[in-house]
Formats: structure tokens, sequence, C-alpha cells
């Protein structure tokens, strides 16, 4: 296993010490706010205490005008409106939200959430005609169709409006459409330009409500919608994000809810529990992933938008629910046999494994898990990957990189490769010819090679502050938790201990994570170390004096909170492995 470098997150006394009096809370939280960035005390304030009020005029977005009078228009002509969607979490919670929302505006609504197999990503002209024969007379994408001009035409020459809403990296030229809303746009000024396909659609969705002065309070019932998308999506949690992620999740740990958020909460057994980051990310999302990733996402949606409180509606949510959860147990089978095959080339083939760029493709590889895969190879062997599921002769693909590699700058440095392409910097989708793929690997692991050294291939892990176990109050962890919600660019804090000690054996739970109790200068914490079990032998035979890398959680059990370590990292000092 190789050794992580532990990277010290450097601090200002004087600026920490100043932050902490000004503020009044305890100096390690100081120190992550000003490593944060928040070096000002009204600027700390704001992030500690996020408001509704801070969130910004939807106006402020360029073409929201249209927009919103185009849709008002429709609304007033009972003209067919349509929401294109997306796949994912993210687009499937903008979709749900738009299209309650207009609905609640007395709107001729229908929505379209494509096949991922069928259909493929983004907004396509075979679904605008689709669209405009059953009668749409305006379509409105939310988190895609930045990059769909040749779609955008396609509605321009139907006599189908087009009104684009997305967050996504556009191309130099925009596509034609009514209004094109993405924070992006190199000519928007508006001041949040990371928000989710979700967080924009909330914008309209915000101003469709302004304009029809609605109670302010039902802004509160989308935020909570909003979140999951916005945590789904890995955006960075600040600003506006987390202002959405923070009432967002007061919202769904508090209720009420719909008919479908309510079962899709009680399935995942998180009825009457607080709400955080992990819980959206690693339970709810999954599940409304799972749909687009092994049958069709619509069936998210028709859950989210489900409302009938009568007993037989309530049924028809559950069930639901429940298969969304029996998708999620296909998909993670699915993935575990890919992920088997795809580390085996990785280990077995060195011109696959040997580059700094992984490219794994086969035949019969689901492609709603291509994505998923990736990721986990990032994470095993700390290099940006690539994986390829070739059907009919073409390869449809899913992208994950490292911080240090941008992978849509390696996509558009060889754009000629791909029939399309499009993402982020740290995530990317790509449909080729499979007949290409032997010169795909061959330039886009050469441009890897020339853009990464070696020391960007280490796993690096960042550690916030030095924090001993005894110094781990009430206070500290309250005044913590104040941080939260944690997530991109806000990561949960990372602190160090040693030496510590094991104050018993490990103790391996469900084959696959290790339970442990660390001591130091008489204080005991218990932790967990995830997917950790191999670790067993070598942490037995170094109990004594180990350096602790960990992060804090509240842990809720019969209506008892407590206190426990997340592992981040455990090791024998240099010298003593």
């Amino acid at each position: 296993m190789v050794r992580k470098i532990w990277d010290d997150v450097p601090s200002d006394a004087a600026g920490v010490s100043h932050l902490a009096a000004a503020l009044g809370v305890p100096e390690v939280v100081a120190r992550l706010l000003h490593q944060r960035g928040f070096t000002d005390p009204d600027a700390a304030q704001r992030f500690l205490d996020p408001r509704l009020s801070h969130l910004h005029d939807p106006f402020l977005l360029t073409d929201m005008r249209p927009a919103v009078d185009r849709l008002r228009a429709a609304i007033a002509a009972r003209e067919r409106v349509v929401i294109h969607g997306d796949y994912d979490a993210d687009g499937i919670t903008s979709t749900a939200m738009l299209y309650r929302a207009l609905e609640m505006q007395g709107a001729d609504v229908g929505h379209f959430v494509p096949d991922r197999m069928r259909d493929g990503y983004g907004l396509q002209p075979d679904t605008v005609e689709q669209l405009a024969a059953q009668g749409a007379r305006l379509i409105v994408s939310v988190d895609c169709g930045i990059r769909a001009s040749e779609a955008a035409r396609r509605a321009r020459s139907l006599g189908v409006d087009l009104i684009i809403t997305d967050h996504h990296e556009p191309e130099a030229e925009l596509p034609q459409a009514v209004a094109v809303i993405n924070p992006k746009r190199p000519d928007c000024a508006y001041p949040e330009k990371y928000l989710a396909g979700a967080g924009v659609a909330l914008k309209l969705v915000q101003a469709l409500l302004q304009e029809s002065e609605a109670n302010p309070e039902v802004l509160s019932s989308f935020i909570k919608m909003a979140a999951i998308g916005t945590l789904a999506d890995v955006v960075p949690l600040v600003g506006e994000n987390r202002v959405i992620a923070k009432f967002g999740l007061q919202g769904l740990s508090r209720g009420p809810h719909g008919t479908g958020l309510e079962a899709l909460l009680e399935e995942s057994g998180l009825v009457g529990k607080q709400l955080d980051s992990f819980h959206v990310g690693f339970v709810l999302a999954p599940r409304l992933n799972a749909a687009g990733r092994m049958s069709h996402a619509g069936r998210a949606v028709d859950l989210l938008l489900a409302r009938g409180r009568d007993a037989q509606s309530r049924t028809a949510a559950r069930a639901l629910a429940k298969e969304l959860t029996e998708e999620n147990a296909r998909r993670q089978d699915s993935e575990a046999g890919m992920l088997i095959e795809a580390k085996r080339m990785v280990e077995k083939d060195p011109e696959i494994g040997g580059p700094n760029l992984i490219i794994v493709a086969s035949e019969g590889w689901h492609r709603g898990v291509v994505g998923i895969v990736a990721s986990k190879l990032v994470d095993g062997f700390c290099k940006p990957a690539i994986v390829l599921s070739i059907e009919n002769g073409v390869a449809h693909g899913s992208c994950r990189s490292i911080p240090a590699f941008d992978m849509l700058g390696a996509l558009e440095a060889n754009a000629d490769l791909f029939l399309k392409f499009g993402g982020h910097k740290q995530a990317a989708g790509v449909t080729v010819d499979a007949a290409r793929l032997p010169e795909l690997r061959r330039r886009l692991t050469e441009y890897a090679n020339a853009h990464l050294n070696p020391g960007d291939l280490i796993p690096r892990l960042r550690i916030d502050a030095p924090l001993g176990l005894r110094e781990i109050t009430g206070g500290v962890v309250e005044a913590l938790m104040r941080l939260g919600p944690f997530g991109a660019a806000n990561p949960k804090p990372i602190f160090r201990a040693s030496p510590v000690e094991l104050a018993q054996p490990p103790r391996v739970l469900k084959e696959r994570h290790l339970a442990l109790m660390f001591r130091q200068d008489g204080r005991s914490f218990r932790g967990i170390a995830w997917r950790a079990a191999e670790r067993e032998a070598y942490l037995t035979a170094n109990r004594f004096g180990l350096e602790l890398a960990y992060s804090l959680d509240q842990n809720e059990f019969r209506g008892e909170t407590t206190t426990e370590l997340t592992v981040a990292d455990v090791r024998a000092p240099e010298g003593d492995r």
C-alpha cells in the first residue's frame, strides 16, 4: 500500500487569533475558516450563519427576464411546455422542481428525461422533433443543453421555442434560443459561477415565484429538492450553494414532505434523522441515479412528483421507492463485477496500467455504471481514468480525474477523436468510434504523460490542523458542526493527533471495515476505518505511537448522540513500518 503524503495546511497565527476573538469561536475553528479564505470577520460570520436572504436576485442571471416572460406568456396562452431533463440526480431534481413550479402557476406542462441507452446524453434533434410532434410549443432544458446547437436549430426550424438552463461549460458560440441561462456564460456577471443544474433551475423557480408574488415561504419547499441535486453534483459548497445545501438539509430533516419524497426517505431509513451531506450523497442520490443508470430516470421523476395523500397513492409511492432501492442494488452488483475486470486489466497490462492516464474498455459493460467505475479507479490508482462500454462499434465512456489534471482540456485538445464529448475539468462523458480506441489510447496517454509528473500521482491527504484527543470538547465539536454542510470547497476538516495508541485490538466489521478504539493522554474515542480490513494485522502489530489523521462525526443511536472519529489514515511513524 502506497504511503500517503500528509500535507499540513499552513495557518497565520495572528490572523487566526484575531478571527477567533472577533467571532467568539475556538481557535481551531478560526483556523479552519482562515484556511478557507474567510479572513474578514464579517465574511466568516456570513459563512457560519447562512440565511435565505443571502440568495441573490435571480434576474442578475443573463437571459432570466426573457425566460420568465416567455414562460408567463405560455402559461397565459395555455401552450404546451415540456421540461427536458437529464438522467442523473441533479437533472432529476431539476426536472421535478421546475415541473411543480410551472404546474402551480397553471401551466400545461409535461416532462421528458432521456433514456441513457436509447437517447444518449443531452438535448438531441430527434427528441425535439418527437416533442414537437406531441404538441410542445416551448421546451425548457434543465441541467443540459448548453452545447446543443444542432437541437436548437431544429427547434427553430419547427417553430418550437427553446429555453436552456444549464451549468456545464459552454462552447464559444451559444445555441440559438429564447434564453440561455448559465452562470458560466462569458457575458454573465452573476456572482455565483458554480451552481449545480438544480441551482440554476431553482433560480428560474425563484424568479417565477417573485413575478407571481407568491408567498416567500413557498420557495423553501423547492430548496430541499435543489439541495439534493446540489449535493449529488458535488459543486463547491460555498456562497449560494451553501445556502441551498444548509436550508435544504434542514427541510429534508424536518419535513413535511410530498408523498413521493416522504416515501423515498422512508425507504432509505432516513425519516426522523438529522440529515447531512453524507445522507444525500450516499443514500438518497444513489437511488435516484440508479433509475437513470439501470432503467429509466423518468421513474425517479415520477416518484418525486407523487403527491396524493390517500392510502392508494402512498402505497404506489412506496412501491416506486422500493423499485429504486432494487435498481440501486442491481447497480451495485454490476459495478462490483466491472470494477474487478477493470482492475485486472490495469494490474496485468502495462500498456493500460503504466501510463499516467488509465483507459479501459470492454464489450458488454453496462453504460450506466462506467462513471462510478472510473471514479473508483481514480481512487484506487491515483490516476485519471476513462472507462468505455463498447456496443455496435461505438464506445460510450465516462472520464474522471485527479486535481492535477484537466480532463476536459485533454478532450478538447484531441477533439477530432470523438463523435461527441462534454463535461467538466474533473468529470466528462465521451462517445467515440470503437475502431479509434487504439488511437485514443495513444494520444490521450501521451497528453497525460506530458502534463503530469510522478509527484501528481502520489495520494495526498490534506491535514487541516493538529487536534489532540484531549482537545476534543463539547464546545469544539459544536463549533465545528457550524462549518457544515461539508463538501467540495468546504471539505470536512481532517485533524492529526500523535502519538496515539489502540486501547484494544482492531475489530473487523462486515469483512471490510475496522472498528477501533483510540487513546491519548487518558482520553479515549471510538473510531471507524472504512474499507480498511486489510490493515488489521498492520495495526495490531503497531498499536503504540501511531500517527492518526481523522475527522469528527456525531453518531445518533437510540436518542443518544456521541462523538466518534472517522479515520482518514493511521500509520506508524516513518522508519517504524
